[in-house]
């Protein structure tokens, strides 16, 4: 399976690198995410649950990031498993441009899956990838343009932080669920 999508985040490029950097913020954006922890600078763990049709789950997943390239992009590979109910794994492209006073955000990925949710028909699967990916950046969205107009932002503050970028956290959990419904 493929995915691919943009964003245009209301926020400059370096807040939009910071934000997506910042477990907190990510998991309050993230419907049904239980947990996000860091095992390293390139590595962390998530732990969501997901209703996909008849099938609710707990999802936990690996997310290892690779060529990153502050604030700019990086490349991700992810793994998880949703116990009976299937497993996804992949890769992503993560890149950031700034436009204007506002980020342009695009991604791509690609994975395979398996399990039980394989079998609910994909049309399910990507109506609840789509919810899920809507919800997240509206949340994002709302986030970061409160961020950027906080007046105690300054040049300095809105250096890009060096380190893992986790958007990927929401393609990876869009991603672990919406592909556990295409068996490649």
């Amino acid at each position: 399976m493929e995915m691919t999508g943009e964003q245009i985040i209301p926020a400059a490029q370096a807040e939009v690198w910071r934000g997506l950097n910042d477990p907190e913020v990510l998991k309050s954006c993230i419907s049904g995410c239980e947990s996000i922890e860091r095992l390293s600078d390139t590595e962390y763990t998530i732990v969501t649950t997901a209703a996909i049709g008849p099938v609710k789950a707990k999802f936990r997943g690996k997310l290892q990031l690779a060529d990153i390239d502050a604030p700019n992009s990086y490349s991700l590979a992810f793994d998880g498993q949703g116990g009976v109910a299937g497993f996804g794994k992949g890769s992503a492209k993560v890149s950031l441009t700034a436009e204007g006073a506002s980020t342009r955000l695009s991604y791509a990925v690609k994975a395979q899956v398996g399990g039980k949710l394989a079998q609910i028909g994909s049309r399910l699967i990507d109506g609840v990838a789509k919810k899920l990916a809507d919800d997240f950046f509206t949340a994002f969205n709302q986030k970061m343009a409160a961020t950027s107009t906080a007046p105690e932002r300054s040049p300095i503050a809105a250096k890009a932080t060096p380190g893992a970028s986790p958007l990927w956290w929401v393609i990876g959990v869009i991603a672990i669920i919406a592909l556990l419904a295409h068996v490649t």
